[in-house]
């Protein structure tokens, strides 16, 4: 399919009306043939795929360059600003703390970060290569120099894949391999034999079905139960940007029919609705409102721009000539190329012309027909393995079964975008020391940096395993280590993902077999998430409730806080026995029955059913809701006072709530705790109202500012990694005073950010 426009589109005027070859190169011998449906709808005809010499003279047929030129650029581009962004330069120094203790997640364990400076060097190669590729400068070298660092920072950090960052390695690999440097390039001024030369099509065959694949198999993953039934993303609906929707349907609805039911519809048609001249336009649209869309909803960095800018490989490949034809001819200087005509080129098999005229040419006047030699079987050959491969390899979990989890294989190459949402409620690393016996506990990801290693278990051995080569330096011998997290997927029950006896230390793993300590999803418990739906509705705002699930013979040990002052425990199936640690007393409990649990104490609910158990938990926190009436008592206060009808005097605590209107700083000079948090309260909801009620400009200014300080401290810091490579450290002094100055924002970012730090003590982990 992808070969429809292959040579068509090259010889198509501005206008869009075919132009006639020169009479003096071509003189008509035989009235024009005519195509069939086939040709005319593919770009290509039967007969083209009845031998392999056949396909091999297909694949390798002569296309204009214009279209693969301008994708160059525009990935280029877009690959140099995610170099400073989601690669992470800007915060190097962070990511991979040098000389810290830090568990890494790496593909294969030999892979180890270089020192940091080195690791600077790294980025500025990688850097440098996306600026060649987008200039079109040292094409090939700057597509290796690309392409092998970017491959080295993927496999170094697992729990840093995402399905975009794949894509971007794949279309750098491919690229590597295309003649991308034909059209508008630094190597076409300097090498005038490829300026503006015809491509093989096998180019735009790879690419167009590389986007095909992406937006095709995350259709047929969304076609998933959950997210068909509309569980996999419902907290999307709420976002301000589905507002428009939410005039005409409720969310619910909004959140079936137009996240998920859209999403699905879009992914599965998208691929071949952009393949078609008619619906061409129309899907242009779409795709493009629902990747700025994702922009916005997502932190998927430059993914969403990455494919506005695939788009348009789905035109004619002309379309760039036609385009760049309508600006006024002073600029044409700096602009791609307008001529219609690329030269001819030794990549593309030419065949011998029988007719011209005003029927589309398959070869320019001034190609000699050419012979099928090596190169073009075996590039004909590697375009029909690599497609076949990205077929395979998102359903090829039947061989790598130990990095198969709740879903299968490792996040990132399956194009199973956004189709699972997951919550963690409660995670516990316990070790014990394999000598004295000694049992203890550890803060959830410490010595690491990342939370994804909860869900898939090759990345919990690696843990296991760093942190026994960690703990003895701490006096704890022959660690053992045991995880107990509970795992929410697409709103089911919280339940055990691990099994919470194993020893993971010792526990056997291997990518080809499967994960024995993994526990079950329990699916059959899924039509729960109705009744969920109808509990939560049941209750008041300030009422929070959690539904768990658990396995016989295993049992829950929690913790209720001393703010949590309501908590009780509803049994919904099965059958459990609670168990209140400090009074030293059992409960059992059937379906229906229910049971307080005392705040500030321990307890643990056992499951002593055959069947998996479920129940749920209750809780109001009541230091929350006593916070929120005194709130409210000073809101009220504040109120009477601007009006005018509080008639007694405010003590001086009080004070500041006069004040608060003039001196955004009243907060400051507040002594009682409340009316502090009162004031601070007050002033970020004034600006997030003045964020949100900003102006386009306001808004690009603010954007511009903060993607400023964020690239200038990633050129910064790796100026100062190229120094000390170059000449060696500095002074300590100095080198304080260069990274405080790497490290400058603006003053109310400085300020604001601070303010969140203290705020959210004890969310360490986060």
């Amino acid at each position: 399919m992808e070969t429809r426009d292959a040579v068509a589109g090259a010889i198509v005027s501005s206008d869009g009306e075919e132009q006639t070859a020169k009479k003096d190169a071509a003189p008509k011998k035989d009235k024009p043939q005519t195509k069939s449906r086939m040709e005319q709808i593919l770009g290509f005809k039967k007969e083209d795929l009845t031998s392999w010499q056949s396909l091999v003279t297909l694949l390798n047929r002569p296309t204009d360059p214009a279209s693969l030129g301008i994708f160059r650029c525009l990935f280029g581009l877009l690959m140099a600003i995610d170099v400073t962004q989601e690669r992470g330069l800007s915060h190097l120094d962070y990511k991979y703390l040098d000389g810290a203790p830090v568990c890494r997640f790496p593909l294969f364990n030999f892979l180890q970060p270089l020192p940091l400076d080195w690791m600077y060097l790294v980025y500025v190669v990688m850097f440098l290569g996306t600026l060649g590729i987008m200039l079109g400068c040292f094409y090939r070298l700057s597509c290796l120099m690309f392409i092998s660092t970017y491959w080295y920072i993927f496999f170094l950090d697992k729990t840093a894949w995402n399905n975009h960052s794949y894509l971007y390695g794949l279309i750098g690999f491919q690229l590597t391999l295309m003649d991308g440097n034909r059209y508008w390039s630094v190597d076409g001024l300097r090498r005038p034999t490829i300026r503006n030369a015809h491509v093989p099509l096998w180019n735009y065959t790879l690419l167009r079905t590389q986007i095909f694949i992406v937006y095709f198999l995350a259709g047929i993953k969304k076609l998933d139960a959950d997210w068909v039934e509309g569980y996999s993303m419902s907290y999307l609906a709420h976002h301000w940007l589905f507002d428009p929707f939410k005039m005409i349907l409720p969310v619910e609805l909004v959140s079936l029919l137009v996240v998920h039911g859209g999403g699905l519809f879009l992914d599965l048609t998208a691929g071949y609705l952009l393949f078609f001249d008619a619906t061409r336009p129309y899907v242009f649209v779409f795709v493009s409102y629902f990747h700025c869309m994702n922009s916005q909803l997502f932190s998927i960095g430059m993914f969403s721009y990455t494919m506005l800018a695939t788009s348009p490989l789905f035109c004619y490949p002309d379309w760039p000539r036609r385009f760049f034809a309508r600006f006024p001819a002073l600029l044409r200087a700096v602009l791609p190329f307008t001529s219609p005509d690329p030269q001819p080129s030794t990549s593309c098999v030419y065949r011998e012309t029988h007719s011209a005229g005003t029927e589309h040419q398959e070869t320019p006047p001034v190609a000699k027909p050419s012979k099928l030699r090596l190169k073009h079987k075996l590039r004909a050959i590697f375009t029909i393995l690599y497609i076949i491969e990205q077929f395979f390899l998102p359903y090829s979990h039947f061989i790598t079964k130990g990095y198969n989890n709740w879903t299968n294989g490792l996040y990132g190459y399956s194009w199973d975008m956004m189709v699972h949402s997951r919550s963690h409620q409660h995670v516990k690393v316990t070790y014990k020391d394999g000598k004295t016996g000694e049992i203890g506990y550890l803060n959830p990801g410490v010595f690491t940096q990342s939370r994804r290693w909860k869900d898939h278990g090759d990345m919990l051995k690696q843990y296991a395993t760093c942190l026994n080569q960690f703990l003895p330096r701490y006096n704890i011998s022959e660690p053992e280590i045991y995880f107990d997290i509970w795992v929410s997927i697409n709103e089911r029950f919280q339940q055990r993902i691990f099994d919470p006896r194993v020893d993971i230390v010792k526990a056997d793993w291997s990518p080809f077999r499967p994960n024995t300590w993994l526990m079950p999803l329990l699916v059959d418990l899924s039509p729960w998430r109705t009744k969920f739906q109808e509990i939560e509705g049941s209750l008041d705002n300030q009422t929070e409730i959690v539904f768990i699930a658990d396995f016989p013979g295993l049992h829950l040990e929690n913790f209720v806080s001393e703010d949590l002052g309501n908590t009780s425990i509803h049994v919904l199936q099965g059958q459990v026995n609670v168990e209140v640690v400090e009074e030293k007393k059992n409960y059992t409990l059937k379906p229906g029955e229910q049971i307080k649990v005392p705040a500030g104490a321990y307890h643990k609910v056992y499951t002593v059913s055959e069947d998996p158990s479920c129940y749920m938990y209750i809780y109001v926190n009541t230091t929350e809701a006593v916070l929120l009436q005194n709130f409210t008592k000073l809101f009220e206060l504040q109120e009477r006072v601007r009006n005018g009808t509080e008639t007694e005097p405010l003590p001086p605590e009080l004070q500041p709530l006069i004040a608060a209107d003039d001196d955004e700083g009243a907060e400051v000079n507040a002594t009682d705790p409340i009316v502090r948090l009162f004031l601070k309260r007050q002033r970020r909801m004034k600006e997030v109202k003045k964020r949100r009620e900003a102006g386009v400009l306001e808004r690009l200014e603010r954007f511009a500012v903060k993607k400023y300080y964020t690239i200038r401290r990633g050129f910064l810091m790796t100026t100062i990694a190229m120094r000390n490579l170059a000449v060696g450290l500095p002074p300590l002094e100095q080198l304080t005073r260069e990274v405080a100055f790497a490290n400058m924002k603006e003053p109310e970012t400085e300020a604001n950010q601070d303010e969140r730090l203290k705020d959210e003590v004890g969310h360490g982990e986060l």
